[in-house]
């Protein structure tokens, strides 16, 4: 009897129930019956579907075979044949004979005819798609059969039907004739080939897929972590990592070379299809704490994993292990709840003994490695029965002792330290409980709070004879009162506060902790060496570097204990390397031949100076503007630039063709006040003023721009091409700072002239003539110091926030570049003087009464006339009205008189008279140009002959310096005969040497004052001679610096205090440094060869390098000591240094 189907079952459906039968045997309901109709209907899914195939048997009815039915279920509920074959995983167990039944029924398998037979009302239409994936199935199981398959099996009872035949399916019993005797189906070879090349890559893919969820150093699944704790294992290391190893001064900078520093895997010749391309967030962790820590060996607990190519049986495919996570399939249905639940707890049960179990094993080997049962007391002491968990809380976890000098890790682990250090040193950084990351360095100690419920806590003496309960405080304090006894009692640790290290102690608290040993060593010491405790003591600490590996410390204790030393410091090498103008390769075969000989490191490495160097370089340290710089970054830490960076450049500018590097103008300042910081302290010590002073300070700056000249280097064959160079300098004239109602003056340079405090600011090479050049490489400069004018430094000094205030005063120009930056017209204009407006023919006429009248601002007006000429005036009478002013000025200057030049001009115009004396012009004016060369060749003839002066091209400092004496002036009377114009020459060479002093001098008032009194005297009797004696020469004419000479100095001593302080003499006599620079330097690139210069020349002015220098020379020179104003640049004037090349050298 059939069961109605309901009303919304499908025609399709309502067939295939009638064809299930009521019962089994006819007397018993069908059992599942309800999954059946489930599965028939399409609403209980692949559930009741799986259940109906399982349980096909009970359909059988003892008549057909089981697997018969389940090909005939599956067919009529439209399951697809591969599904069949991939059953579900309880299904999976089968035997193999079911499935050479199956595959041997797949030979004559011929069209199921079955369901085409059925009317056209209930016929699927998907039915012929059906049709054709079971043949191709039961084809493909055939080809992966083995070639010599058995014959066809027959079934035990010979009347039975086929599969083909079942009444089910099959309408007329006549129609199975036909069916048996149908051929078998074939298939081309081509389309298997290419089934199976299919498959095959479907599996690579699959694997590639499950490489992706895994680690490539530790192998576990990557799935827990987010997208942002995941790192590729080919590329660059990110921004977190990279600026620890930017502190660490590691050079690392990407993941395979860091991975390979750290776990000793090579990752750079993986393959995708084979390594996993990322790595988890822990091993991540793992090399941070690596760099974070000092250096130490990763701890890495798993053994390097192995990645093999995919295979049939791949692991990572198959197994659920190495962390890779499977989906988990639908548990059985024949298995009932119970027997799960049983098979669970079986589970669970054998996976917590085998923890359990290697956790205990674990424990006592951890156990044997701390080995502290003699100075750690058991819990047995304990006075009081605590609970199990509160006894675990106060006891170590590796040794299940009592807590002796606790210490926490960063998993809030509590241990003994000795226990742990231990466990660390011999097992690896991780935490023993729960295997965390862990190094000697996280340990910290417990909360106070602890630590005093630790120190109370009641425990038994372990003495026989003594009953008594003290607190764990007391506890030594007690055990040592029984010093009679002939036990042994343990020592622990007082507790109370948490124990310091030994090196954080004070000195009194190190001698009370070690006294014990302290007396041990002494008593060997008396018995064994003598009573020499010191070379015991240095024995012991050479022999515990030498087993840490720390075999350079134990170097230098070596040679302390051998007395011979330790090697230079890294500054000291550094300022040996900078004065002898060593170039890398020079310095290192010198600390290498040192080196071999010795036996010993006296000189550092290259890397120990460039790490010293750092601190004395501008962009070090950190500093603040109030209120900021405008258009100046804020950033602090800027080294060299390049020249033209902070220009604002358009596409019209005019194109800059130069190399310029330099520092930026505040960073240079705040690195040169850091240099003085120990002469600004003394000076205010010296003031009597208090150390805590902040300021405001006020720092008087010089600046000085000059150009260099020819600097360029024959390389090679051929015409050398001329290469021009341009410094600009300042030097840190004085500080001041108020106190009260006074300013006073707590540093000033002593030798502001020379090279050793003329620090350099800008290197280019570039034509001082070229003002478009100039003006685009100085401008951003300028621009920095117009901003610096308005604000006011914050710098730490001495631990100190301190206030510094700048004025810059622009006195060390030459009168050449102060006509270029000022906008006048060349040297030879009518208006020859740069300070005030008079013109050749007035200067001639009123040699002495002239006042300063130009300022910069002056300047800038008159510009702004001459561009826009608002009074329409023609050419001469607009040049006299802006008098000499033909270009915008862009450096500020300050009027003043550069004294080396001074000197060099005059020496010249003296060298001219000279000769116009021994020609006798005063009566013969009308010279040939041929006679005037003879007169200029019988001076040099004579000069070389007398005074041992070499003829010169161009007049220079030295030269200038001997020609201006009095022995020069007689020699040049021996070849003129009038004895008249020999009292005239030497009276104006004897003015002129009471004169000079005035303006070369850094402080006349002290130095001359009696010259300074009688300037203006002598300068008017100058004055006189040269429009009475020499009036054949200065008739309506004058220089430029006989003009400044007579009418201006006076009145800019008066107003500066000096001249010659402020004159450009350092700046000149760095010259030479920029070429012994530049050769020391000599690089293929012009471009690093600047920035090198630059930085060796910064270098070589440092405060801090020339104390190591004035050091060697006190060592070198005995009666260095007799002059204590006596420095390292002494030697190193003006004079002797544009003489001297190579004054320098260490």
């Amino acid at each position: 009897m059939h069961a109605s189907p309901p009303p919304h079952l499908t025609p399709q459906q309502s067939f295939l129930k009638s064809q299930v039968p009521a019962g089994v045997g006819g007397s018993r309901p069908v059992i599942g019956c309800h999954h059946l109709w489930l599965a028939l209907c399409g609403e209980g899914g692949w559930e009741g579907q799986w259940w109906l195939i399982n349980n096909a048997a009970v359909f059988s009815e003892g008549q057909e075979s089981k697997e018969h039915v389940e090909n005939t279920l599956c067919l009529l509920c439209g399951i697809k044949q591969y599904q069949l074959n991939y059953r579900h995983p309880n299904t999976l167990g089968r035997q193999s004979a079911e499935q050479g039944t199956s595959a041997s029924m797949a030979v004559s398998l011929p069209p199921t005819p079955g369901l085409s037979s059925a009317p056209e009302e209930i016929q699927h239409p998907h039915i012929k798609f059906s049709e054709w994936k079971f043949k191709l199935f039961r084809v493909r199981s055939l080809e992966k059969a083995p070639k010599e398959a058995p014959v066809e099996k027959r079934d035990s009872s010979e009347g039975k039907p086929p599969l083909e035949q079942s009444p089910a399916v099959l309408d007329k019993a006549d129609s199975q004739k036909s069916i048996l005797t149908q051929p078998a189906l074939k298939v081309h070879p081509k389309f298997l080939k290419k089934s199976h090349d299919d498959g095959k890559a479907r599996d690579r893919a699959v694997h590639q897929a499950n490489l992706r969820h895994l680690c490539r150093i530790c192998g576990n699944s990557l799935k827990t972590d987010g997208p942002k704790r995941r790192y590729p294992v080919h590329g660059p290391v990110d921004g977190k990592t990279q600026g620890l190893l930017r502190k660490k001064e590691k050079k690392v900078t990407s993941w395979p070379d860091l991975i390979a520093k750290v776990f000793r895997i090579d990752v750079k010749a993986d393959v995708d299809s084979i390594h996993p391309t990322e790595f988890c967030h822990n091993c991540w962790s793992i090399m941070h704490r690596k760099f974070r820590s000092p250096p130490h060996e990763a701890y890495f607990p798993r053994s390097a994993i192995e990645w093999h190519p995919h295979t049939p049986s791949c692991d990572i495919c198959h197994n659920p292990r190495r962390g890779l996570k499977r989906k988990r399939h639908q548990p059985n249905a024949e298995l009932s709840k119970k027997l799960k639940t049983v098979i669970d707890q079986a589970r669970q049960a054998r996976q917590r003994k085998r923890r359990a179990q290697a956790r205990s094993s674990s424990k006592e080997v951890m156990k044997k490695i701390t080995n502290c049962q003699k100075i750690h007391l058991s819990t047995k002491l304990l006075a009081v029965d605590f609970p199990a968990h509160f006894v675990k809380s106060i006891s170590c976890r590796i040794c299940e002792h009592i807590l002796a000098d606790p210490v926490e890790t960063n998993c809030k682990h509590v241990f003994c330290r000795i226990c742990i250090l231990r466990c660390l040193k011999v097992m690896g950084s991780y935490c023993p409980c729960c295997r965390y990351p862990c190094f000697p360095t996280d340990l910290e100690s417990p909360v106070k709070s602890f630590l005093s419920i630790l120190n109370s806590l009641l425990v038994k003496c372990p003495a026989k004879e003594c009953s008594e309960e003290i607190s764990l405080e007391k506890y030594n304090h007690h055990v040592s009162s029984h010093k009679e006894s002939n036990e042994n009692f343990v020592h622990i640790n007082k507790g109370g506060r948490p124990r310091q290290h030994l090196l954080s102690l004070t000195r009194r608290a190190q001698k009370h902790r070690l006294r014990e040993l302290k007396m041990q060593v002494k008593a060997f010491a008396d018995k064994e060496e003598g009573g020499d405790v010191k070379s015991v003591c240095l024995t012991l600490f050479l022999l515990a570097l030498r087993a840490r590996n720390e075999h350079r410390q134990a170097d230098e204790l070596e040679a302390m204990m051998q007395g011979r030393g330790s090697g230079l410091q890294p500054a000291v090498c550094l300022a040996i390397r900078v004065n002898t103008f060593l170039s890398c390769s020079q310095y290192h075969k010198m600390y290498r031949t040192v080196k071999a000989i010795t036996g010993r490191q006296i000189f550092q490495p290259l890397h120990a100076l460039r790490n010293a160097e750092k601190v004395l370089l501008p962009g070090y340290h950190p500093f603040e503007w109030q209120p900021p710089l405008k258009n100046v970054s804020s950033s602090t830490d800027v080294g060299i630039i390049d020249g033209l960076s902070g220009l604002s450049s358009s596409v019209d500018d005019y194109p800059v063709d130069t190399i310029a590097k330099r520092f930026r103008y505040d960073s240079a300042l705040v690195s040169a006040l850091m240099d003085m910081e120990e002469d600004i302290l003394e000076g205010m010590k010296a003031q009597d003023l208090d150390d805590y002073l902040n300021g405001p300070f006020t720092v008087v700056v010089k600046e000085s721009c000059d150009g260099m000249g020819d600097v360029s280097e024959k390389h090679g064959s051929g015409p050398a091409v001329p290469e021009k160079a341009v410094r600009f300098s300042f030097t840190v004239m004085n500080i001041t700072i108020v106190h009260g109602s006074q300013n006073v003056k707590v540093f000033e340079e002593t030798k502001p002239n020379s090279e050793l405090c003329c620090k350099p600011l800008c290197l280019m090479l570039a034509d001082e003539s070229d003002h478009e050049t100039l003006t685009a490489i100085l401008s951003p400069l300028i621009a920095e110091r117009e901003a610096m004018k308005s604000s006011q430094l914050m710098l730490e000094m001495g631990g100190i926030l301190r206030t510094f205030k700048f004025i810059f005063r622009g006195t060390g120009y030459d009168e050449k570049l102060v006509r270029e930056v000022e906008g006048l017209e060349a040297s030879g204009s009518v208006y020859i003087c740069t300070l005030c407006d008079a013109t050749r023919l007035e200067a001639s006429q009123n040699l002495v009464f002239h006042s300063i009248t130009r300022s910069h601002t002056e300047n800038l007006e008159r510009y702004e006339v001459w561009r826009s000429n608002p009074y329409h005036e023609s050419v001469e009478e607009l040049r006299d009205r802006v008098k000499g002013v033909s270009a915008k000025p862009f450096i500020e200057t300050v009027p003043s008189i550069d004294a080396l030049h001074c000197d060099i001009g005059n020496a010249a115009e003296f060298y001219k008279i000279f000769q116009l004396e021994i020609g006798e012009v005063y009566k013969n004016p009308n010279a040939s140009k041929e006679e005037r060369k003879r007169w200029q060749a019988t001076l040099d003839k004579h000069l070389r002959k007398k005074m041992n002066l070499k003829p010169i091209m161009r007049m220079n400092g030295n030269f200038a310096r001997k020609l201006m004496t009095k022995e020069t002036v007689e020699a040049v009377c021996e070849l003129i005969p009038s004895e008249e114009r020999h009292e005239a020459l030497r009276e104006l060479m004897d003015l002129y040497l009471k004169m000079k002093p005035v303006w070369r001098s850094s402080c006349p008032a002290k130095e001359c004052p009696e010259s300074l009194c009688q300037y203006s005297f002598n300068s008017q009797r100058f004055a006189e001679l040269l429009s009475t004696k020499f009036k054949y020469r200065y008739e309506g004419k004058i220089t430029n610096y006989f003009h400044k000479t007579l009418a201006h100095v006076p009145e800019i001593i008066e107003r500066d205090g000096s001249i010659g302080a402020w004159a450009s003499e350092g700046n000149e006599s760095g010259n030479k440094l920029f070429r012994r620079f530049r050769k020391m330097n000599a690089r293929q690139s012009k471009c690093y060869e600047m920035e090198d210069v630059l930085k060796h020349h910064w270098l070589y002015t440092s405060k801090y390098l020339q104390k190591f220098m004035n050091a060697h020379n006190a060592l070198k020179n005995p009666g260095f000591a007799n002059d204590s104003q006596t420095s390292f640049g002494d030697s190193l004037g003006l004079e002797d240094s544009l003489e001297t090349q190579d004054s320098m050298e260490f």
